[in-house]
């Protein structure tokens, strides 16, 4: 399963008058990672830290965390395990702190920066990607509606549709149904429809844990 943000965010709270803004981006490459990280510091150049964290790779193979002068341990690791806890993949969060005044404490700074990040992916909600594979099914005329009636059960949208002397349709269904589902056409329809499998991609869905 690979989880990540939908969108690129930013999340803004205030914790015992210091501000805690949160932002989000989908990233493809360590240089992003940095640009973005970058780009951050030099919008909020005024802010007592920048603080980040990043996870890249289908596996979170990479992953890299900065305090930026938090005390060790207390800003960019905190924000790095709840990517991990969500296995969210190709993130980079950095949470801008401009200091109010009152000292929060190593633990009162491990939850401000986990928290920040935690409530603003809960707020942007996050996407998964599934891989699909196309079918393109060749039918008579008399059958389209029925078949029509068939993909409204399991939710399976028809991507393009050609009526010549037969009706070509092309569909895309998860990779792990294609089998079943062919199965179920020729059992319905007795061996009428011709099928065959095309091309695969991957397309993103909204992730319910």
């Amino acid at each position: 399963m690979t989880i990540t943000i939908k969108t690129d965010f930013i999340n803004e709270e205030e914790i015992k008058k210091s501000r805690f803004i949160c932002h989000l981006k989908r990233i493809s490459s360590e240089e992003e990672a940095r640009d973005f990280i970058a780009k951050i510091k030099k919008e909020h150049w005024k802010a007592n830290h920048n603080c980040s964290a990043y996870t890249l790779g289908d596996s979170q193979e990479i992953q890299r965390t900065s305090d930026d002068g938090e005390p060790s341990g207390t800003a960019g690791v905190p924000m790095l395990e709840i990517l991990k806890k969500k296995e969210i993949i190709n993130v980079c969060a950095v949470v801008t702190r401009y200091f109010g005044g009152i000292k929060l404490g190593a633990g009162g700074l491990i939850r401000a920066y986990a928290g920040s990040v935690n409530h603003a992916i809960e707020a942007v909600g996050l996407v998964e990607f599934i891989n699909q594979r196309e079918l393109i099914l060749n039918l008579d005329y008399n059958l389209y509606d029925s078949l029509q009636r068939f993909l409204i059960d399991p939710k399976i949208k028809i991507s393009d549709s050609e009526f010549l002397s037969d009706i070509k349709v092309k569909c895309f269904i998860d990779e792990e149904k294609v089998d079943e589902v062919m199965n179920l056409l020729t059992e319905t329809f007795n061996g009428k429809i011709i099928m065959k499998k095309g091309d695969s991609q991957q397309v993103e869905v909204e992730f319910l844990s």
